[in-house]
């Protein structure tokens, strides 16, 4: 008898313990429209401490596919997810979020471009029922990274939700980034790929874990990861500049020795170009800290998280 094909559901959680149980509920309905798959769940708590462990703790015990991994502090929103995705076994890898923003009915419709031959099945919003000045941010964030990217395709209004074959996790694995941007890597890696709209919901119950710092990052991360412009950019600034500040000094000079009695140099340009220059100094040091401190984490090479304990595992 032919083995079944393995689904590995996964998602990722931090204070989500209305949530879970739902997520938990509609997964399970669309799997059972899937008769010709097993499957298994694979949850990264992110040390919850609203109760969320206990209700994983609970699914766990009922259900022997419900993995759970519990790691031993808050590893952030980039590190934990990346982390747990790569502790899928199944054939097919299932990605969402687990506050129900991201359907989980679209694994059926996933699994059938999947069945057609994409390795990658990215889900990309439409329309989004969140906050529409941040879904103009969004769109003008990726626009502009597309802008600068080096070379590969950034999906559009992606957000790491998907299905992904077995062949993309085994390259996922070859990277080894203490700090990786899961979106820019689906472009980088490759394969077959193909993109399904959806919309995007609000969220079941409570309010977002994303704050502006979180967001800003994710976008750092993915800028730093995939252009070097902005770092050119500061070197052919500070040469432009540079060459427009001397020709303004030359100017003031010609103009004084043309009229010296009557030429007044005055203050007023010499603060305001001390300021100009100040400011972009600012500015691109702020960007060379960001590649630095990029560098730094890579240097550092730190586990992707440090885990507790785990739930339903093989030893």
């Amino acid at each position: 008898m032919e083995r079944k094909k393995t689904i590995s559901i996964f998602s990722n959680c931090w204070n989500e313990v209305e949530n879970i149980p739902i997520f938990y509920k509609r997964c399970k309905a669309v799997l059972g429209q899937l008769q010709d798959y097993d499957y298994e769940f694979v949850i990264e708590d992110n040390y919850s401490t609203d109760g969320t462990r206990e209700v994983l703790r609970k699914i766990a015990a009922q259900d022997p596919k419900f993995k759970v991994i519990l790691n031993a502090r808050n590893f952030g929103h980039i590190r934990s997810p990346f982390n747990g995705i790569l502790q899928t076994s199944g054939n097919v890898v299932f990605n969402l979020c687990s506050d129900l923003q991201e359907p989980p009915e679209m694994l059926l419709e996933f699994i059938k471009k999947w069945e057609e031959g994409y390795k990658v099945v990215c889900g990309v919003r439409s329309d989004t029922r969140a906050s529409w000045i941040l879904e103009c941010l969004r769109s003008l964030y990726y626009w502009m990274l597309q802008k600068v990217s080096s070379g590969e395709t950034i999906i559009q209004k992606f957000t790491g939700f998907g299905l992904y074959d077995r062949c993309f996790i085994d390259a996922l694995k070859k990277f080894h980034e203490p700090y990786p941007y899961f979106r820019g890597l689906v472009s980088e890696i490759g394969f077959k790929r193909c993109e399904v709209p959806f919309v995007q919901a609000k969220r079941e119950h409570g309010r977002t874990h994303n704050n502006y710092f979180t967001l800003y990052d994710m976008a750092m991360t993915g800028f730093v990861n995939h252009t070097k412009l902005p770092l050119r950019l500061a070197v052919f600034s500070g040469f432009v500049i540079g060459l427009l500040s001397i020709l303004v000094a030359l100017g003031y000079l010609v103009a004084k020795l043309i009229w010296w009695d009557t030429f007044q140099l005055g203050m007023a340009p010499l603060i305001i170009g001390m300021f100009f220059l100040g400011a972009i100094q600012l500015f691109f040091t702020g960007v060379i800290g960001e590649y630095l401190g990029a560098v730094w984490t890579q240097v550092k090479n730190r586990p992707l998280v440090i885990e507790e304990e785990r739930i339903n595992f093989e030893p």
